[in-house]
């Protein structure tokens, strides 16, 4: 069962300039920065009174966050929910003819387990999150 909103993502070309930005002028509490290699990008991730916000910069070319930031320019990426059962939500998912982007689930950031809906089931791009093992 879905739980709650696990956080909002954000693509940016520059992280650096933007944990300045949010750290230095908005006061945000910045809570981590960490590369995950395997959505090939470079996170920072801010409380906002209980809200968490990830700032997402690519870390090549042939990351999702750099194709979007190419074609749509820097903003809103997704929204992201958690659950405590991921496989079983896909799995609801796939016999209710959601289009998943992935249908495992693979390593996140912070030692999750995540898994991409895709937007044209979704409206807009949506992530499951579940913590790991």
């Amino acid at each position: 069962m879905i739980k709650r909103i696990d956080h909002i993502g954000v693509a940016v070309r520059d992280l650096d300039k933007t944990i300045e930005l949010y750290k230095d002028v908005f006061g945000f509490e910045l809570l981590e920065i960490e590369d995950v290699p395997s959505q090939k990008v470079r996170v920072a991730k801010f409380d906002v009174n209980g809200v968490h916000i990830e700032f997402l910069e690519p870390t090549s070319e042939d990351s999702p966050i750099y194709k979007y930031i190419e074609k749509k320019g820097e903003g809103m990426h997704h929204i992201a929910y958690f659950t405590d059962d991921i496989e079983g939500e896909l799995e609801k998912f796939k016999e209710k003819g959601i289009k998943l982007i992935n249908e495992e689930p693979v390593k996140g950031s912070s030692g999750t387990y995540i898994a991409f809906v895709h937007p044209k089931s979704s409206i807009i791009l949506t992530e499951l999150v579940s913590k790991g093992e």
